[in-house]
């Protein structure tokens, strides 16, 4: 998915976005229940772009049909190095409808954890006024 990996790596929040169908499912790696629709996802993505320094992807995968996309990327986070996967899915029209991140080691999976938790009453503003 070069269009995202690029928006990524530009910090374009609005390419990031456009990127997105409007039922996208979010599934975080610290959090239990996925997040629905893009208004919430794009703020969880604006959120994660706050607390990651130094982020860059280091591969891709791509299944045989081109729908399915693995990210690789690394990032600093409250100066604990984590290194993650984004899980992307397109749907008919190309737009992402699943996107599910994993990260490691624990103690980055926790300061993630602690640094969104501290965004996420931004996040959640930021999504319903995107949603109306």
């Amino acid at each position: 998915m070069q269009s995202f990996r690029q928006a990524v790596e530009a910090r374009d929040e609005v390419a990031i976005e456009a990127l997105l169908a409007d039922d996208v499912v979010f599934t975080s790696p610290v959090a239990f229940k996925p997040y629905e629709g893009k208004p919430i996802t794009a703020a969880i993505l604006r959120g994660v772009m706050r607390v990651f320094d130094d982020f860059r992807y280091t591969r891709e995968i791509i299944d045989g049909n081109g729908r399915d996309h693995a990210l690789v990327f690394e990032a600093t986070v409250d100066g604990k190095k984590i290194t993650g996967c984004d899980f992307l899915h397109l749907d008919d029209e190309g737009l992402i409808d699943d996107f599910m991140v994993m990260v490691r080691p624990l103690s980055a999976a926790t300061a993630l954890a602690e640094a969104m938790g501290a965004q996420f009453d931004r996040i959640q503003r930021e999504a319903v006024e995107r949603s109306s």
